[in-house]
């Protein structure tokens, strides 16, 4: 059964964003991340919902999606969401791609072994930082996890907000004025 609400859109440092209406949130599996496939202003997507770290969602909307729907900052638009029951392969970033490509046969063994959800959770560990160094010893630490057969990460919140340009704390970032006004 589809989950259907409206959201108003709007931009963190030029990313288009919408935030799930807590009542939207509560009806999803997981206070995770969520991949979901459904319509914006009637134009169908498949994407993975986020968490907020306030025990919400949001998703970011990408800029052929707000080409297709007509969409821009401020406009409130209507969806109908539903949770897939097989989640999408997530993007990998180069340096975690190049990492996977040189490591031992049991890391590399054990990345394609998983789900694609625990690679969305790999990838979203290692792009949780802003800091070069952390992100390489993350690098480091999840090729050395996945040769020992480690599945998952540890040792983060999956209910947080994770995207370093987009949280604070651990929170999506609420709306920020228009500065070019």
């Amino acid at each position: 059964m589809p989950v259907r609400f409206t959201a108003a859109l709007y931009t963190i440092d030029g990313a288009m964003v919408l935030r799930l209406p807590a009542s939207a949130s509560k009806k999803l599996p997981s206070r995770g991340q969520v991949a979901v496939q459904g319509t914006i202003n009637g134009r169908g997507f498949e994407t993975v919902v986020e968490p907020d770290g306030t025990s919400g969602h949001w998703m970011r909307i990408e800029p052929e999606l707000q080409r297709a729907a007509a969409l821009a900052a401020g406009d409130t638009a209507k969806l109908a969401i539903e949770p897939l029951d097989q989640w999408p392969e997530p993007a990998v970033p180069r340096d975690l791609a190049r990492a996977l490509a040189a490591a031992p046969k049991g890391g590399r063994y054990t990345w394609l072994d998983i789900t694609p959800m625990a690679r969305w959770e790999w990838v979203r560990w290692v792009n949780a930082t802003r800091n070069p160094d952390t992100r390489r010893h993350r690098l480091e630490v999840s090729i050395s996890k996945l040769s020992n057969g480690k599945r998952r990460p540890c040792c983060f919140d999956l209910a947080s907000c994770t995207d370093p340009e987009l949280s604070k704390n651990g929170r999506l970032r609420t709306m920020e004025p228009d500065v070019h006004r």
